[in-house]
């Protein structure tokens, strides 16, 4: 019975099982509907058609993807990128049934037809329409199977960057993709702090003279680095008619985008004028990565081309490859859309159900039901197909995109390099199993050949010759006129600052129109940061006059090489220093003079206890040995000492020490000469720290930096800042003094103080600069005058130009006893420590080396005695040898020597006496057994 029941629930699950199968089997169609939307009139369009018809004959020949379902593919011309018949065109397509779309070819026709695309939920598959825009929230139904312009436009920039060039022209065509590109372009120009400086948008129907009219004002602009934004229809007349401008010789560089690499991989046999019309011109081509795919299908694209009707062999570019991936992208997404158990199914618009009855027929088109879940299948996807490894990014792009960078020359091109989201610029393909590298080294391309057959890299900028002259705003000072000053009754002006700028103009390989403009009253001095302002604002072109470059100003514009190093310094009033009763003393600190005494005591001890036990000069009584190392040491100071030293070691340390006596004598006299004969002049004034722990009013030059600079930087308070105009006021202010209204102390830079002392000797500089500041010109940010100036500078600083003009209007008789202003200063110890260190180190040896041989004599004539001692008194304590042993170095060496001699005469004489004795008694003996020895041989 269990086993019957057994039988009959497998027979039940085989039977459900049966029922599940064929209702599964009957959700999966026998054919799907898919759309194609391209221009396939066009040369790009024959090859997509060819590529995606060669894609469903592939894929409905092969059982793994769909099952038996096949792919009906309907093939809808775009009339030409023409929005309102591309709608049309895409409402035939939907109205079959379709369930995905190939297409468009344009990004203009994307944005038309995604909004229809959104309302039936029919995804669009598109390779060719890169528009970055594309990609936002409002086109959840447009599907990228080719790389983001956005990738294109870095790869772009970074390329402007890595030659240095600032300022880029864009040339496209003025529809949604040319713009949307171009702003992708301009952002990431701006993170390089590169820009587009001018933009010449064309329409898309622009007729030869209004492209000629365009690239006109794209020659009177400064940049000649062009990028050209347009298709492949557009692309070739921009550069016959630059051609033909002569906007294709040396000094430009011509950037097109991916337009121009498709029509030379697809047009194999481009003439030869086309070909001259864009030699040096640098395209960029997506990178597909070479594979065993790619090769077998570029072997079988000249037998998918065979039937081709044109005249010339249909090249295939990326393009082509990507048109027969994304038909295998759609295929496995729907063998995925069906494995999940979906189906196809269509639903009427709601919306369109209220216009039933109308002429437009829109009642028959149906809403997608699964569109969503095959969209998501879409972006489930990850093979690899002809184009290399495909799988989408979170954000809807194809992962690691990548572009080869071409330079055409010749009948052809050459591939300079590459450009990889991954890893930058670089002239290896992209590797992504190795750690990106990013360094400067890596970063780099192939040598180009640039338009007008050179290799020499463009500067990309050039002085515009469009007539506009350059308005130049100088400062109009009412002090310091050496430095610019406008001559008077004339627009003309003449100075330091004046002369530089014209001398760096005259060497431009480039004319400069440029009008000079005064820029204050003449009345009191003006701002110079104002006038940086207004350069920023448009109103002035560049600045040229004694402008300091800072940090702040820095960043509103651009300065040149500085043609002048100054920076802030402090002007005092001096007195004339009188000498006293004590001016002796000045030549040396007070921790010099108590170290130079120190070490002359020292010089006598050391001296002493070297030759005390050798020399009668250093003994005596214990009042008479200090008075006698007092007198040696200080004596030495005049080499008159009369005491003779016959010790080794005491030569040594004397010899060193008189050198050092040497210097040191030599060092006092020359400073207090110096003191005692040259005019001294103080100030209570010692520089910047004195002021900022003052409270005194202090004066600046109006207009200049200098009080921002003490208030934020230095911390002064600004109510003790008195603003001066003209030298004669900041003198008169100076004399004054802070008791009666005047200033302490009067700061500026360098140049301006150098011409103020060079007729007011009772002034003076105290203290070092504390700033580091030079002057330059001015120009706009990113200018490249700037840098071609700053060039110029350089050169005229080395040919001595600089120095000329510098000799002519600064260099005046200065105040003739300028050079006695300064204080002399004191000798320190910094100044002769190494001298006491040598010395030092020599008295250490000595003394050394003399304990050594004390303790060696010691050893040697008195260790017996204190034995003897030491049995005698039956007691060893160390103070008892240590008494012994100061007695030991205090007696005379010669004493020492002679008693130790005599005492071991003294021990040989009583040897000998004890050795007689036993010689008599052994001789006796001997003679005894003599006697008996003869007597027995007689007998």
């Amino acid at each position: 019975m269990v086993v019957v029941w057994l039988l009959v629930l497998m027979v039940l699950c085989n039977g459900f099982s049966s029922i599940e199968a064929g209702l599964n089997n009957s959700a999966i169609p026998d054919s799907v509907n898919i759309g194609a939307l391209f221009s396939f009139n066009t040369t790009v369009g024959r090859m997509v058609k060819i590529a995606i018809e060669a894609a469903v004959e592939d894929v409905n020949s092969d059982p793994s993807i769909l099952g038996k379902t096949k792919l009906n593919v309907s093939l809808q011309e775009d009339s030409k990128y023409r929005g309102f018949l591309s709608i049309s065109e895409v409402l035939q397509v939907m109205a079959r049934r379709t369930v995905a779309i190939i297409g468009p070819q344009t990004s203009t026709t994307a944005h038309v037809i995604t909004h229809i695309a959104n309302e039936l939920q029919v995804p669009l598959l598109s390779f060719s329409a890169n528009d970055p825009t594309l990609s936002s929230l409002q086109f959840p139904f447009f599907v990228r199977t080719g790389p983001n312009d956005l990738y294109l436009m870095t790869a772009i920039a970074d390329f402007i960057n890595s030659y240095g060039w600032k300022d880029v022209i864009a040339v496209y065509v003025d529809d949604d993709n040319g713009r949307n590109g171009i702003n992708a372009l301009g952002d990431k120009l701006a993170e390089r702090r590169c820009k587009i400086s001018y933009k010449a948008p064309m329409s898309p129907g622009a007729t030869p003279e209004e492209i000629t009219d365009l690239l006109v004002q794209v020659a009177l602009a400064e940049s000649r680095v062009i990028v050209v934004h347009t298709n492949t229809n557009w692309g070739p007349k921009v550069f016959r008619v630059a051609k033909h401008l002569g906007m294709m010789g040396t000094g430009y560089v011509w950037i097109a985008t991916g337009f121009l690499s498709a029509i030379l991989d697809i047009d194999s046999s481009l003439t030869s004028d086309a070909m001259d019309d864009i030699q040096g011109v640098i395209t960029l081509r997506m990178y597909t990565p070479d594979s065993e795919l790619k090769r077998r299908f570029f072997s079988r694209w000249k037998n998918l081309t065979k039937d081709n009707n044109a005249d010339t062999p249909l090249g295939l570019s990326p393009l082509g490859l990507y048109a027969y991936d994304t038909v295998y992208v759609l295929a496995r997404a729907l063998d995925r859309f069906f494995k999940q158990g979906n189906s196809i199914t269509f639903s009427n618009d709601s919306k369109l159900s209220i216009l039933h009855g109308d002429n437009l027929h829109l009642d028959a088109l149906k809403i997608f039901d699964e569109g969503k879940l095959l969209r998501k299948s879409i972006y489930d996807v990850n093979m690899t197909g002809v184009s290399g490894p495909f799988k989408y990014t979170s954000d809807g792009d194809l992962a690691n995109p990548a572009y080869e960078i071409i330079n055409v020359i010749g009948t052809g091109s050459r591939r300079i390099g590459y450009w990889s989201n991954y890893s930058g610029l670089s002239v290896y393909p992209p590797n992504y199993s190795k750690p990106a590298n990013h360094s400067n080294a890596s970063q780099k391309l192939l040598p180009v050949i640039w338009p007008g057959d050179t290799a020499q890299k463009p500067r990309g900028w050039v002085f515009p010759n469009n007539g506009r002259v350059l308005r130049i705003g100088v400062p109009k000072r009412v002090s310091y006129e050496e430095f610019a000053k406008q001559i008077q009754g004339t627009d003309s002006f003449e100075g330091f600052c004046i002369d530089v700028f014209l001398s760096a103009v005259n060497l431009l390989p480039y004319a400069v129109p440029y009008k000079f403009i005064p820029y204050g009253d003449g009345h009191s001095n003006p701002s110079d940061t104002e006038l940086l302002r207004l350069i920023t604002a448009g109103e002035y072109d560049g600045a040229v006059g004694d402008i300091t470059i800072t940090t702040k100003r820095t960043k509103m514009v651009d300065f040149t090489q500085p043609f002048i190093e100054t920076g802030l310094v402090v002007v005092a009033p001096v007195r004339e220093s009188e000498s006293n009763a004590w001016a002796f003393l000045a030549p040396f600190t007070p921790t010099m003079w108590c170290v130079t005494a120190s070490f002359f005591i020292l010089m006598g001890a050391v001296i002493w206890i070297l030759e005390h036990r050798v020399n009668d000069d250093f003994r005596g009584p214990p009042k008479k040995q200090v008075v006698t190392i007092f007198w040696f040491s200080f004596s030495t100071m005049f080499f008159s000492h009369r005491e003779n030293t016959v010790s080794t070691l005491g030569r040594f340390v004397l010899i060193i020490w008189l050198f050092v006596v040497l210097i040191i004598n030599s060092s006092y006299t020359a400073s207090l000469t110096s003191i005692l004969t040259v005019q001294q002049l103080s100030s209570p004034i010692k520089g910047i720290e004195s002021l900022v722990n003052g409270k005194e009013p202090i004066g600046y030059m109006q207009g200049s930096f200098v009080r921002n600079y003490l208030v934020e930087e230095i911390g002064i308070d600004a109510s003790r800042l008195i603003p001066l105009k003209t030298p004669e006021e900041s003198a008169k202010a100076l004399k004054k003094g802070p008791q009666e209204g005047g200033v302490a102390a009067y700061i500026d830079e360098r140049a301006y103080i150098e011409l103020f002392l060079s007729t007011r000797c009772d002034f003076t500089i105290v203290g070092p600069e504390f700033t580091r500041n030079g002057w330059g010109f001015a120009f706009p940010r990113d200018s490249p005058l700037a840098v071609d100036l700053s060039t110029a500078i350089l050169q005229i600083a080395e040919n001595g130009d600089l120095q000329r003009i510098h000799d002519k209007w600064l260099l005046s008789s200065a105040c003739l006893s300028q050079g006695a202003k300064l204080e002399v200063e004191r000798l320190n110890l910094k100044s002769f420590w190494g001298l006491y260190l040598i010395c030092g180190l020599a008295c250490f040896l000595a003394l050394f080396i003399y304990l050594i041989l004390i303790l060696k004599q010691y050893s040697k004539h008195h260790s017996k005695d204190l034995e003897l001692t030491d049995q005698s008194s039956g007691s060893g304590s160390g103070s008892s040898h240590l008494r012994t042993f100061l007695s030991f170095v205090d007696e005379k060496e010669e004493t020492v020597k002679h008693r130790s001699k005599r005492r071991q005469t003294e021990r040989i004489s009583y040897r000998g006496s004890n050795g007689v004795g036993s010689s008599i008694n052994s001789n006796k003996g001997y003679a005894a057994s003599s006697n008996i020895s003869n007597s027995d041989n007689v007998a």
